[in-house]
């Protein structure tokens, strides 16, 4: 929800290239977008999209290739040493594996403590309560669970630990690497919850990145989607998950398990097919065009740029979808016709 002080995070072109034996792998191509104080971006998209690369290049770790992380109204891109280090005091990260985040020989207790011992927060005896007080903020007893190691607990559990750790600092921004992914079903719903417990009691924002775009859009003010390195479509939860422009992320919601709009929905926009091209060698154009059931000659000639077609609501795509943005689709080109 955006506030008059403008954004907390901007990411502006960011690249994010690898060198390798085949060649230039693009992670992350030409990315932006937005987080204002106070909200929670989603970001979705399959495995090898390239969101945990953007994740951790918004960290500097590593750094990108290009492109500007403004943070704060300072870019992180050019910030060294401690200016560096004092900067990510701000920036937290909750990762998918809470045990392999959480160091296995090491008890709870400890591992709150860690954040705050390395930033010299306080005394041992204030390190202490604000220990307690974030694991009761999480909802674990420290008494019960403070001298438990990682392999003690649950992955809820653990999880809830790995997120006491993050706020232990009182950052700004918390990055969720696909944070609930790997729990239960019951528990993904006891951890959403705890997030947004946690944004409304500590005013944070969130970088919530998935690949299930139900789950996203059930904690995200703004979702944006992620194809291939590139941002395909970004827009208001619930009108991305209603009413969606870009045919990928209508591919993947007919991808969720009993929704019922999903079988209408294909036989209207046909299904996507065949697998992700590979990042070192990305199609010409657009890049899902060589899956899309909407692709035509234009697509492999010209690359679509986001551009919003509905209020806060953009997409990259030549042929948006019409029933989504309330017009009718002109064009010269017959959609559907393979591109050459």
């Amino acid at each position: 929800m955006p506030d008059n002080t403008g954004p907390l995070l901007q990411v502006k072109d960011l690249v994010h290239e690898f060198r390798t034996k085949e060649g230039t792998l693009h992670a992350v191509s030409g990315v932006s977008f937005n987080v204002w104080p106070g909200e929670t971006l989603g970001i979705v998209g399959e495995t090898g999209s390239g969101k945990s690369t953007l994740a951790r290049s918004i960290l500097q770790a590593p750094r990108p290739t290009s492109g500007e992380v403004i943070f704060r109204g300072t870019n992180l891109v050019t910030l060294r040493g401690t200016g560096l280090l004092q900067a990510r005091r701000h920036l937290q990260m909750v990762f998918q594996d809470p045990f392999g985040s959480l160091d296995p020989k090491w008890r709870v207790r400890d591992l709150v403590e860690e954040p705050l011992i390395a930033y010299r927060t306080g005394d041992r005896k204030a390190r202490r309560r604000r220990v307690d007080e974030v694991l009761e903020l999480v909802g674990l007893d420290p008494a019960g669970h403070g001298g438990r190691r990682p392999r003690e607990l649950s992955g809820g559990q653990a999880q809830r630990v790995a997120i006491a750790r993050a706020i232990a600092l009182n950052p700004a921004l918390v990055i969720c690497d696909e944070a609930v992914s790997s729990l239960d079903v019951l528990i993904q719903a006891q951890v959403l919850n705890l997030f947004e417990q946690l944004r409304a009691e500590l005013s944070l924002s969130y970088l919530f990145i998935a690949h299930d775009l139900a789950l996203v859009k059930q904690v995200s003010d703004r979702v944006a989607v992620m194809y291939l390195g590139k941002l395909c479509e970004v827009g208001p939860g619930e009108q991305v998950y209603r009413r969606p422009l870009h045919p990928y992320t209508r591919a993947l919601l007919d991808s969720v398990p009993g929704r019922p709009e999903a079988r209408t929905a294909a036989r209207i926009t046909g299904t996507i097919r065949g697998e992700p091209p590979s990042p070192i060698h990305p199609p010409s154009g657009c890049r899902f065009r060589t899956r899309c059931p909407r692709a035509a000659p234009r697509c492999a000639k010209e690359e679509p740029q986001l551009r919003e077609l509905a209020t806060g609501h953009a997409a990259a795509c030549h042929f948006p979808l019409a029933e989504a943005a309330g017009t009718q689709v002109r064009s010269e080109e017959k959609i559907g016709e393979s591109p050459r």
